[in-house]
């Protein structure tokens, strides 16, 4: 099965939004948001700019049926059976293009409709999870992300392409 996370509504490349440049207001400044790999801080997804007018990532993955329903693992997946999620991390990025992480958005896979997690993992098809990516505040959207703020549906994989090998 694979994973495709969706996003829209990229909240810029300032936080708080509308910073001046000049640095006169503590900011972080050039922001990105990436998939983050399970236990591994600096190996991310496909970061993608704030200011994006959108950011895919998809994400290969295994299933299995365990006490608690279908259990999900891979290199991306997050936290225990019963609890598992996918981080994705905002960062600003300086010139010599490392990330540093400031906050994170925890996308809750426990939250995930029965049917729709078992249609998708039964047929080895597609969990798309969609969302916006700014806050009621305008700023990166972070802590647990559970429907409304995302939905989750299955689709065909016929067509899927995976997304470009991780940053180091």
């Amino acid at each position: 099965m694979r994973i495709r996370i969706d996003a829209v509504d990229l909240p810029g490349l300032t936080c708080p939004p509308g910073a001046p440049a000049d640095a006169s207001v503590p900011a972080y400044r050039n922001i990105h948001v990436a998939v983050q790999r399970r236990e591994r801080r600096d190996e991310l997804l496909h970061p993608q700019p704030g200011d994006a007018p959108s950011a895919t990532w998809t994400l290969d993955c295994t299933t299995a049926v365990s006490p608690t329903g279908t259990d999900v693992k891979g290199p991306y997946i997050q936290g225990r059976p019963g609890g598992r999620f996918i981080y994705l991390s905002w960062g600003t990025v300086d010139e010599a293009g490392t990330f540093t992480m400031f906050r994170r958005a925890k996308l809750m896979l426990d939250a995930v409709p029965t049917e729709v997690l078992d249609t998708a993992a039964a047929h080895g098809g597609l969990l798309v999870g969609r969302l916006g990516l700014t806050d009621a505040r305008g700023t990166p959207l972070c802590a647990r992300v559970t429907p409304p703020h995302i939905t989750w549906s299955a689709e065909h994989a016929d067509e899927e392409q995976l997304s470009p090998e991780p940053q180091r």
